[in-house]
């Protein structure tokens, strides 16, 4: 990662301050500079807009698993059926 002054920053560099940002670690400068860089990067846009589904998908899954009498129902069948080959 450059070190440098400037407000234009590598894709690599955006990737990295995208990656802070999304767990609240990066500074004000590195948000400032990673919105510069989206302004007109397309790739660093698609990579952060998929960051930020990733990251809510994480937090909040939305998986419904069944419960124990339905999985060991099930599984009772499975051992029927495999007794049944």
């Amino acid at each position: 990662m450059s070190k440098g002054k400037g407000i234009f920053v590598s894709c690599s560099d955006a990737n990295h301050f995208c990656d802070k940002n999304q767990y609240k670690e990066a500074s004000f400068w590195e948000k400032v500079k990673l919105n510069v860089h989206l302004i007109y990067c397309r790739a660093c846009r698609k990579y952060s807009s998929n960051n930020g589904k990733l990251t809510k998908l994480v937090k909040d899954p939305k998986v419904i698993s069944i419960n124990e009498y339905e999985k060991n129902a099930m599984k009772e069948r499975l051992k029927q059926k495999m007794s049944e080959q």
